[in-house]
């Protein structure tokens, strides 16, 4: 490797709009984020599934599932 080409790869504060705080690696100095993996939905169990045609209900029971809430 070259040496002084590449930039430095530092621990950073990351900080999230839900107010979360967590370090990780990068090469920025400080990030802000939007959405971490506490406040995302997918992660939370919080998704919503948004079925315009009654599609999951279909698929529900035609393979006679029941729906878990």
């Amino acid at each position: 490797m070259k040496q002084g080409i590449h930039p430095k790869y530092e621990t950073v504060t990351v900080h999230c709009a839900c107010g979360n705080v967590f370090e990780t690696k990068s090469t920025k100095t400080d990030l802000h984020v939007d959405i971490c993996n506490v406040c995302h939905p997918y992660y939370t169990g919080k998704q919503k599934i948004i079925d315009t045609a009654g599609r999951v209900e279909k698929f529900n029971r035609k393979y006679n599932i029941s729906e878990k809430k």
